[in-house]
């Protein structure tokens, strides 16, 4: 069945108008194609929507019943058609994607912000994971697209640079390393520490980086979440390597975060999306401001 949208508009306007002159001058069309419209929608009905005379403009009864459908059926119409618009314009939609939890503590915030000011009706979903979830969660499309850890990702996912973040020391205050502006990894060997364990994405880095110097770490503890690690040195249990990128300072007025050097150890994160992907326009308008602003960080 197909919708006469025109022929509606046009009934609409005579009937608010009760004016053929000023209906056709409201739809920026002539009277003779004003009358036409009307014309074939009262012929589809098989029923006279208007009486007209030389004097006046009425509505017969099945227009006057049909009047306020007719209103509500084209309001409808117009805001499906705007959400719709303002969806492929970025302006209204949602958006999901998945990154490992390090990455939600500082950095991701920042970009989520100048995002919803930009689009503040646009909703977002995270899904925090590891970084093997981080890329199930693309692949089965739960998620638009991700952050994650490089190398740690399906073959049939593709990947932007986003951000290299280095390896830090974390200790309590009162910790002897905490005065020091940088600590070399040897320096680590006398001190018990708190470590990614085998499942994080974390640990391969390091061992690839660390392999060669021969250090003999105390590695005493082993965690799979660098808030875990962050919470053991709040209390004094130790002191924790952990990506840069996790700690908030403020948030913990005694932890003390200490650059690592000899070597100089980092992880790079990725976006990451499936191969030949379209991302909505919301999660597009996204993606693209992550990719801004890893490039003007440099």
């Amino acid at each position: 069945m197909k919708i006469d949208t025109l022929g509606v508009q046009a009934f609409i306007a005579i009937a608010t108008q009760r004016n053929f002159r000023r209906a056709a001058a409201g739809l920026h069309i002539t009277q003779t194609a004003l009358s036409r419209r009307l014309q074939a929608l009262e012929e589809y009905l098989g029923t006279k929507l208007i009486a007209r005379t030389t004097r006046s403009v009425e509505l017969t009864r099945p227009g006057a019943d049909f009047l306020p459908r007719a209103q509500r059926l084209l309001t409808e119409l117009e805001t499906a058609l705007l959400d719709i618009r303002e969806t492929g314009k970025a302006r209204r939609g949602s958006v999901t994607i998945a990154c490992v939890p390090s990455i939600g503590a500082r950095y991701l915030p920042h970009v989520i912000r100048q995002y919803a000011a930009a689009y503040p009706d646009n909703r977002i979903t995270i899904h925090d994971h590891s970084s093997f979830g981080v890329a199930e969660a693309v692949l089965r499309r739960e998620a638009e697209f991700g952050i994650n850890v490089t190398g740690s990702h399906d073959a049939g996912l593709e990947s932007v640079p986003l951000v290299r973040d280095r390896f830090v020391l974390v200790c309590r205050d009162d910790h002897p390393l905490a005065t020091r502006r940088k600590v070399s990894w040897a320096q680590l060997e006398p001190h018990l520490l708190i470590f990614p364990g085998n499942l994080s994405a974390n640990r391969p880095v390091l061992d690839l980086a660390l392999t060669a110097e021969r250090l003999r770490l105390r590695t005493f503890y082993e965690v799979q979440h660098s808030a875990t690690a962050l919470g053991l040195v709040v209390e004094g249990v130790g002191a924790a390597v952990v990506p840069g990128l996790v700690v908030q300072e403020q948030a913990y007025p005694r932890l003390r975060v200490i650059p690592l050097v000899e070597p100089s150890t980092a992880r790079s994160l990725v976006l990451i999306a499936p191969r030949n992907a379209h991302l909505s326009p919301a999660a597009r308008a996204l993606y693209e401001l992550l990719v801004r602003h890893a490039r003007a960080q440099g």
